[in-house]
């Protein structure tokens, strides 16, 4: 069995996020109850810093990394942005050096973050498992610490927004949560088994990016490619075996999301609650509208990760305009 974060360490974690940032609120939006035919509960981590949940995992790696090697050089990982950030704001808090892989042609206002935030910034390959590659030559070549996408610390920062979701809305019955590498859902099912909570966990991926999908179906390490895709935090061509482990044990389901049903979902969420989501936190939204007639689904409290705001001004512009994505 796949361990994960107890409610002792959950709470632990907590202590640190909120010397960086407060808990963040759960909203109901009846427009958006309206289009899902049930009530909803949004967990509104577009409100955190650095407008991401990860600004939560960022700061409970790097404080906890702190402590165990305080004459630690410097940090290297890789990333879509959003991870990125997170350290960038929790390395800048403790006085550490970060490099920052990412795969060319990622998001220009991520990219943009990071750098203001502290971090050297390096563009490499052509998706985020060959940055990551090139974030492990870094490590080996220039005596760096490399920061996993996925790892005890990490989801034990996330399972922090799920425990605040879970207990300040106890009728929540099901939730759809976004997989990229895996810190999420693994955060989400650490919080249900932490509190003892009868709650289906519904993962979601792109249908440009179905690794995901295809590993929890086959229960094994599955690799397959990525197309482009406005939901760019879940654009993995590969997933780590611990999240692949995490899910066959804990997910009840996962479903494919396309691209329209995501810029539809962005749609919604800025007409229904003026909330600007990026691709990857609309995915849940996405997901729930897709499977409102599911029995297992509909008539059930959600709760649905608004996990990231951090969308380039270009795309959310086509987007609301209602052009192709």
């Amino acid at each position: 069995m796949t361990r994960l974060p107890d409610l002792a360490d959950i709470e632990a974690a907590a202590a640190t996020v909120y010397q960086a940032m407060p808990p963040t609120p759960q909203y109901n939006w009846p427009l958006l109850d309206e289009a899902l035919s049930t009530r909803a509960w949004i967990k509104h981590e577009n409100h955190t810093p650095i407008g991401t949940f990860k600004a939560r995992s960022g700061q409970v790696y790097v404080q906890r990394l702190a402590r165990r090697q305080p004459d630690i050089r410097g940090l290297v990982s890789a990333t879509r942005g959003n991870h990125g950030q997170a350290l960038a704001l929790a390395c800048r808090r403790a006085g550490v050096a970060l490099t920052i892989v990412v795969p060319h042609g990622n998001s220009v206002e991520k990219n943009a973050s990071m750098r203001a935030l502290g971090a050297q910034l390096i563009e490499h390959g052509d998706d985020f498992q060959a940055a990551r590659e090139h974030a492990i030559l870094l490590a080996e070549r220039d005596a760096l610490q490399l920061v996993p996408s996925y790892g005890p610390d990490l989801v034990a920062g996330v399972a922090t927004g799920w425990l605040e979701l879970l207990r300040a809305c106890p009728d929540v019955r099901t939730v759809f949560v976004p997989i990229g590498q895996g810190s999420g859902i693994a955060g989400a099912a650490a919080a249900r088994q932490a509190l003892d909570r009868d709650v289906r966990i519904i993962g979601v991926v792109s249908a440009q990016a179905p690794a995901a999908l295809l590993s929890w179906q086959q229960k094994r390490v599955v690799e397959a490619a990525v197309g482009p895709t406005i939901a760019d935090g879940v654009a993995c061509r590969v997933l780590p075996q611990e999240t692949v482990d995490v899910l066959v044990e804990h997910v009840d389901d996962v479903v494919a999301v396309t691209e329209a049903e995501v810029a539809a979902a962005i749609r919604l969420y800025y007409r229904a609650t003026h909330n600007v989501a990026e691709g990857a936190a609309a995915a849940a939204l996405a997901a729930a509208l897709q499977r409102r007639d599911d029995p297992r689904v509909r008539g059930r409290v959600l709760g649905l990760p608004l996990t990231g705001s951090n969308i380039d001004t270009a795309v959310l512009r086509g987007v609301l305009a209602e052009d192709s994505p």
